[in-house]
């Protein structure tokens, strides 16, 4: 019954999310990228490939918007995407995908240093080459999106709350810039990402037999 009442809930979303956007374009984006968060709360390998044809919809929408940076990081989360589709059907046994693992202490020091390191010169290179609003607040919320996909992409339970920082931000970022629907889909994204959480994490301990 929960899990019913929980795809519904999706479902009723990606309809809101699918309804309030603009494009054809933003539409199939919209919905791909619910659909393919959806899936990876599941642990399922569809995430992959519906989350490349999401990439695609949306490498195209910010080329259209000339927001060139945003195009550009699509790239990188197409290879990662990539990456993840062939670690998850790796080291799987007689599983449908990879074990989920924890993050060790010396990638958590690595990643944060990369966080701090890249935000600031993304963040120096916004402000003062392009007209971003809060360039830093963006440079941030991008670089710790990477992070969150390169995490999830290797099957690290702690990606996800990567994850739900960076939809926590980014609703209060959109919601500033005034716009209430991607800050809508956002929140539907951190709850999407809160089930995930605590899904991966059930399945992740039943797997190291604790009860």
């Amino acid at each position: 019954m929960k899990k019913s009442l929980g795809e519904g809930l999706i479902y009723v979303c990606m309809l809101v999310c699918a309804y309030l956007s603009a494009s054809s374009l933003e539409m199939v984006a919209t919905l791909t990228g619910l659909l393919c968060v959806w899936l990876t709360t599941k642990e399922n390998i569809w995430c992959w490939p519906i989350g490349l044809i999401n990439v695609g919809c949306f490498f195209f929408m910010f080329y259209e918007a000339k927001l060139y940076a945003d195009m550009t990081l699509q790239v990188v989360f197409f290879i990662l995407s990539i990456q993840g589709w062939i670690v998850w059907l790796t080291k799987r046994q007689s599983a449908d995908v990879r074990p989920t693992k924890k993050l060790t202490a010396m990638m958590m020091f690595v990643l944060c240093i990369v966080l701090v390191v890249v935000t600031i010169a993304w963040g120096y290179v916004l402000t003062h080459y392009t007209d971003a609003s809060i360039p830093y607040l963006d440079a941030f919320i991008a670089t710790l999106s990477v992070i969150a996909q390169y995490l999830l992409s290797s099957k690290i339970l702690e990606n996800w709350h990567v994850w739900i920082a960076v939809d926590v931000l980014s609703v209060g970022m959109y919601l500033y810039k005034g716009l209430y629907s991607v800050a809508f889909l956002y929140t539907v994204f951190l709850v999407i990402a809160i089930l995930g959480l605590i899904s991966w994490r059930k399945t992740y301990l039943l797997a190291k037999g604790h009860h």
